[in-house]
Parts: structure tokens; sequence; C-alpha cells
């Protein structure tokens, strides 16, 4: 593989990733929620996901699963369904309001941490179009007479970082404002706003043939 070919991936990458989508609006659930320790939380959890796809895109194990109908079929339903109820849950705490009782409440429960990281891991590795963008871009940029594995392991880990990467520097931005962030009327708006993209998205999953 040449720097050539490498830096058209990366350039296609780079504008794949700035396009918001669940992954975004997980972190940013999260960061509301849970601060910055909740956001990178969720982050690491959805690199993790994108780790995991990428892997099985790149071993050939990504072509199986897209090709076994039923196999695809429950994971786009599983995933639809987890969106959706990461939204409701976003929308429910923003039709309340009561913001100071549920982060007191979230402080004294143990085990917060996994669950943030496990919500971030899940929205990804259920999330069949993450696996079927590995399967449809990879392929362009890997010759099979030539590139190996380890080539193809590196363009899809190369996609984890650079969507990392940026969902970290959201949520430095998330961090940096987080004082106009914590005012009751702009948390309600966030909140429903994410609820209503992450509901959304799970719909539009579940619609989609």
């Amino acid at each position: 593989m040449t720097w050539s070919v490498y830096g058209s991936y990366l350039l296609i990458v780079v504008l794949i990733v700035l396009a918001p989508g669940p992954d975004t609006m997980v972190m940013l659930k999260n960061a509301l929620s849970g601060g910055f320790r909740g956001g990178l939380l969720a982050s690491l959890g959805i690199v993790t996901g994108n780790v995991v796809q990428g892997s099985a895109a790149a071993l050939g194990l990504g072509v199986l699963i897209a090709k076994s109908q039923p196999v695809f079929l429950a994971l786009k339903w599983v995933g639809a369904a987890y969106l959706v109820f990461l939204g409701f849950q976003a929308l429910r705490g923003a039709f309340r309001g009561h913001y100071d009782v549920v982060e007191q409440t979230q402080q004294r429960r143990r085990g917060g941490g996994f669950r943030r990281f496990r919500e971030g891991l899940l929205s990804n590795v259920t999330n069949p179009k993450v696996l079927v963008l590995y399967l449809s871009v990879l392929p362009q940029f890997l010759d099979p007479g030539h590139t190996t594995t380890w080539d193809a392991l590196a363009l899809a880990y190369t996609t984890a970082v650079i969507g990392g990467l940026w969902l970290l520097v959201l949520l430095v931005f998330v961090h940096r404002v987080r004082a106009w962030l914590g005012r009751r009327r702009v948390r309600r708006t966030l909140d429903g706003v994410t609820g209503t993209a992450l509901v959304g998205f799970g719909a539009a999953l579940a619609l989609e043939s």
C-alpha cells in the first residue's frame, strides 16, 4: 500500500467521521449526564466497537455476517431498539428536568463508568451500518494481489483512531462550555435534541431495507 492510497483513504474517513451519527449522539448523551469522564468512557466504548467491527471486516468475518440474512437482521433490530432505548432515556431526562437529583443519584451508584462504556460499545457493535461501511469502503483501497490482512487491519484501525480523536475534540469542547450547558433550560434542550436524534437514527435503521 502506497502513501498516496493511504492519504486518499484518510481523506474519505475524515469526511465520514465528521458527519454526525449515533456515535456522536451517544457520546454527547453521556457527556451531558456524566461530565468529561462519562463522555470519555462512552467514547472508549465506541472506539472499542469500531475496532471490533473493523477487525471483523478486515479478517473476512464481516462478509459472512452481512451475507447471513437472519444474523444481519437480528443485529439490525437489536441495534435499532438499543438506539431508541437510549433516545428515550435522554427524552425522559429532558421531560423531567430534575438534573440535581439525577446527578446525585448517579454519583452514589457504583459501576456507572462501566455502564457508560457499555452504552458506547453496544451502540456501535449492534449497528450493522458501521460494518457495512467498512465492507464497502475498505475493498476500494485494497489490491487482492498485493495488499495483506495487515494492510486491511491498518485501514480499519485508522478509522477507529480518527473517530476516537473526533469524539475527543467534541468532548473537550463540551467540557469547556460546561457552565453554559449546566443551565437547566439549555440542558433540557440538548437532551431533547439528543434523544430525538437517537430515536430517529434507531427508526431509520429499523426501516432501512
